[in-house]
């Protein structure tokens, strides 16, 4: 079964809202990142400066001093590692640190150089950019909180800022997109977007939720008798199952521990065997192969002029296949066969024609796991020319499907 990315958070800061100052030295932060990962974080998300209300801004070169270092002994033990800046210049060093994500909560709107930056990473490093939804350092105040309706609102800006990212470069499938709880938003627009959060993920790119330890969690708890400033991290684990349960790609938590005990009871609760759920094993697994925007013209839809003219289809399928024994040995019977995997998948959505692009991302789900070696795939059906009135960019579905899964 899929599972969901545990991110740490190691902030190598003096001011972070929580925990600052606790991980400033190199020698502090690589053993809390090596307690992290044995409790069961796949990622860490490293940060040399503050997002927090108030933060006072840090010199580059202060910033790159705390993380790079840090990065650097990381990645060479084989820890995924995520750089936390909306600085374009800490971005990059920190990919030649050995970083695989890029975790920007500006969206890529504070600096603009970052999309650059991430688009030749995402392209030459395989490195995935999470772009995340903010209008500027949070404001306690909530100045800037006013939204018609904050879910509705939150997408398109995030679809912009999609939009933005694959333009400057972005591998579609190094995309993740991160709704930004608690930036410049009240506590019931937070839990608004958790409650809606299938609307985000109809974008059709994986999700990121970061709510640990935020005002969000303490005025949830308010009232509770018996809470304690601890408790954030006993309710964040709760959140943690919950948005796991929704389909989020991953959680952005402080305590990993109470994080993976509470993921491996909601993994339990769906039905998956208690003795495959050891913390050890990676989120949505380590070996992929990508097809993105595969065009095929198919005559699929409600409206009979649908069926008569047909249309394009863009299909992006991600299939998870163990490429250990292809890699050593050099054998391609050992993988799946791109090119064979992209004419099942043409073949699949050109032929019968169905009302439903649901209906074709299943389908196509199934051609995948037909392949011996794949044993989950994500497609996602993009129809770009939908009889839709208004102007939009894009409407897709997508659906995940695991070998054996009911």
């Amino acid at each position: 079964m899929r599972r969901t990315h545990i991110m740490g958070v190691l902030n190598i800061t003096e001011d972070s809202f929580s925990d600052g100052g606790k991980y400033l030295g190199t020698e502090a932060a690589l053993e809390q990142a090596q307690r992290l990962v044995s409790e069961g974080a796949t990622i860490i998300d490293v940060g040399g400066e503050s997002t927090r209300p108030g933060a006072i801004p840090v010199p580059r070169e202060v910033e790159l001093a705390r993380v790079v270092p840090v990065i650097e002994t990381l990645a060479a033990d084989g820890i995924a590692v995520s750089i936390d800046t909306f600085h374009a210049e800490t971005a990059a060093a920190a990919v030649r640190a050995g970083a695989r994500y890029i975790n920007d909560v500006s969206g890529g709107l504070h600096d603009p150089q970052m999309l650059s930056v991430a688009a030749e990473a995402s392209r030459d490093a395989q490195v995935t950019y999470i772009a995340g939804h903010w209008r500027g350092i949070p404001d306690l105040a909530h100045t800037r909180s006013h939204y018609d309706d904050v879910v509705t609102d939150v997408r398109s800006a995030l679809g912009d800022i999609a939009a933005a990212a694959l333009a400057a470069g972005v591998e579609r499938s190094k995309l993740i997109l991160d709704p930004g709880l608690g930036f410049d938003k009240t506590g019931e627009q937070c839990w608004e977007i958790l409650r809606r959060l299938d609307e985000l993920q109809s974008l059709g790119y994986p999700v990121l939720i970061g709510a640990s330890r935020k005002r969000m969690i303490s005025e949830a708890l308010a009232g509770v008798v018996g809470a304690t400033p601890e408790s954030r991290d006993l309710a964040t684990s709760v959140v943690s199952a919950l948005a796991a349960r929704a389909g989020a790609w991953g959680v952005r938590v402080h305590d990993v521990a109470a994080t993976s005990a509470a993921l491996a009871i909601e993994r339990a609760w769906q039905g998956e065997s208690i003795a495959a759920t050891s913390t050890t094993v990676p989120a949505w697994g380590q070996d992929h192969i990508r097809l993105t925007g595969l065009e095929v013209f198919a005559h699929h839809g409600v409206f009979d002029f649908e069926r008569e003219q047909g249309q394009k289809f863009l299909v992006d399928a991600d299939v998870q296949v163990d490429l250990r024994a292809a890699s050593a040995n050099d054998d391609l019977a050992s993988t799946v066969h791109y090119g064979e995997l992209a004419e099942a998948i043409v073949a699949a959505v050109s032929n019968d024609p169905v009302d439903l692009i649901e209906t074709v991302a299943e389908r196509v789900a199934e051609v995948a796991l037909s392949f011996s070696a794949v044993t989950e795939a994500r497609v996602t059906i993009h129809k770009p020319d939908a009889p839709i009135e208004a102007e939009f960019a894009d409407v897709s579905v997508t659906v995940v499907r695991h070998r054996g899964a009911r």
